[in-house]
């Protein structure tokens, strides 16, 4: 087992951050972040939150550190559903509602879809149901031929940018699981052209071809700012918006409705 100075290294050099640095940005001497790391010293429950939090470090890391130091956790896991949450789960609904007619989702670090509006459902209708079966999973289910990928136009374009964010989100905070994702539907496309890259332009639409018509949509990412639980760290709301009139003018017309919690109902439920 890794000890809390040796965990603190590891997120100091994923950051490329030296220890003088991390020691002016967490007001600490760079003696004191050398004696921490080598075991020489062994850190407080609240220098350690303050080195992960200038380090960059996820909620669940934290409880890592804090156990590797020899303190207790300090962030629950909970279900969206406890009630605990409620207030969030609230918050996020109001989000959803509040983005109709257009779509918006949303979805854990490991990319599951655990909510949705309603203007997300018409677009499931063309997904085979075995996809909607949870933990439905918005890369899977965006790639698979049978799930999305038959509705988009630009798919190696769409591939590129999953590629993009998820390659972000593992240098940030490793997690096997979303390797083992990223290496299953991402880390090789034979029909992606060398070279390509959205680095320089992340915000490349998504066109989609429904009833004979081509959507053409841009989305952008929430994120709670001062999540205290590590559910709600990791929870993203995605929400679409049209690029032109027609496009907008095919959910005007196609209406909304309430949020639907990918938990407590089934896919293409009512």
């Amino acid at each position: 087992m890794n000890t809390v100075g040796e965990l603190l290294r590891q997120w100091r050099h994923r950051r490329r951050l030296s220890q003088l640095e991390l020691a002016l940005a967490a007001d600490v001497s760079p003696r004191h972040v050398s004696l921490v790391e080598t075991g020489r010293s062994n850190p407080s429950a609240d220098m350690v939150l303050r080195l992960a939090k200038q380090l960059g470090v996820p909620l669940r890391e934290h409880n890592r550190l804090l156990l590797a130091a020899g303190f207790a956790p300090r962030y629950a896991e909970r279900p969206l559903d406890d009630a605990a949450l409620s207030a969030a789960r609230d918050a996020v609904g109001r989000v959803l509602r509040a983005h109709e007619p257009y779509p918006a989702l949303v979805f854990d670090r490991r990319w599951n879809i655990v909510m949705t509006n309603r203007a997300v459902d018409p677009f499931f209708a063309h997904v085979a149901p075995d996809l909607l079966r949870p933990p439905v999973n918005l890369v899977r289910l965006g790639l698979d031929p049978r799930g999305l990928a038959s509705l988009v136009v630009n798919l190696a374009d769409v591939r590129a940018v999953f590629r993009y964010r998820i390659s972000r989100q593992l240098a940030a905070a490793p997690d096997a699981e979303l390797l083992a994702l990223y290496e299953e539907l991402l880390a090789s496309d034979p029909e992606e052209a060398p070279g390509r890259t959205v680095e320089s332009n992340v915000l490349i639409p998504m066109i989609l071809r429904v009833d004979g018509r081509e959507l053409r949509l841009f989305s952008t990412i929430t994120t709670f700012g001062t999540p205290m639980d590590i559910t709600l760290d990791e929870l993203a709301i995605e929400s679409y918006y049209p690029t032109d009139e027609e496009s907008a003018a095919y959910f005007t017309r196609s209406g909304g409705g309430s949020f639907r919690d990918r938990h407590a109902s089934k896919p293409g439920a009512p």
